[in-house]
């Protein structure tokens, strides 16, 4: 076991250390930016008060930090613990019986393999999607219409079933920059499963995810809410969700950096990890 002394220093006779000085900026932060996107789905006030709120506890923070970190004293008061114990005998655990630990993994994807296994997911679920608009007889920049029809709310089936250039690129980016955040949560997660990685990519991210959605789309958009076709919505999440699965499961994994220190996992210290042998002239 690693023991850290604590440096003490002295002023006048009195011992004291210097430790973090305390401070609410990030938790007014963090309220800030839930109620940022709490204003998504109620009023644009307040979106505006968590975005207020938002930056003064970031402002708050960064003046504690820089350009130096605020420290306060505290008193070092030496107290010496003597260990007691009832037990007149050491007690054997039984090796046969098993231990409970935490299964961790000491692997994981890159960042890369989800950027990949969300993009192939997204042209696997696209597919499904304008299959859909096809079968329905609505055409196919009906389901593409639909995903950005929360910012064309009196929009009619007419209206939804035609290309509109506006849409189709509102519609493009919420379907990349969606696809892209779940495919890097599955390079995340897939490691916790590693004997099956598709049971979690292909059934159960996409059953939660369509639960999610299922009780909140009303209020992020009506129109879809609608006439969105929740059986085909599944069906294009299993097809994202197999396939984002299946290419991220077959990137090869990398380290986990938890062991190290802050600083050398920024880059900042590397002892040990560089060449440090001198140079040949």
């Amino acid at each position: 076991m690693e023991q850290h002394e604590v440096e003490t220093r002295s002023t006048a006779g009195e011992r004291w250390i210097e430790l973090p000085a305390p401070t609410a900026a990030p938790v007014v932060l963090a309220f800030g930016i839930a109620l940022m996107f709490g204003g998504l789905a109620t009023h644009a006030i307040v979106a505006a008060t968590g975005a207020l709120l938002a930056l003064a506890g970031a402002f708050e923070w960064f003046t504690q930090l820089l350009p130096r970190p605020a420290h306060e004293r505290v008193a070092a008061v030496e107290v010496v613990c003597v260990p007691t114990t009832s037990r007149n005998q050491v007690e054997h655990v039984d090796g046969a019986v098993g231990l409970v630990r935490a299964n961790l993994p000491v692997e994981f994807y890159p960042i890369s393999a989800g950027v990949r296994g969300g993009l192939a997911g997204a042209v696997a679920m696209a597919a499904f999607a304008i299959f859909y608009g096809l079968v329905s007889g609505h055409g196919i920049f009906f389901p593409i219409n639909l995903l950005a029809a929360g910012f064309l709310p009196s929009a009619s089936i007419a209206e939804l079933s035609a290309f509109n250039a506006t849409a189709f690129g509102i519609a493009l980016l919420i379907h990349i920059i969606a696809s892209l955040l779940v495919g890097v949560l599955y390079g995340a997660l897939l490691p916790m499963l590693p004997r099956r990685p598709i049971l979690l990519g292909g059934l159960i991210a996409p059953l939660v995810w369509t639960g999610l959605l299922h009780s909140s789309l009303s209020l992020i958009n009506p129109t879809l809410a609608e006439r969105i076709d929740w059986r085909w919505f599944f069906v294009s999440q299993l097809a994202f969700g197999v396939v984002a699965g299946l290419v991220v499961s077959r990137r090869q994994r990398v380290a986990s950096a938890q062991p190290l220190s802050w600083q050398m996992r920024a880059g900042i210290e590397a002892p040990g990890l560089l060449d440090e042998s001198p140079k040949k002239e």
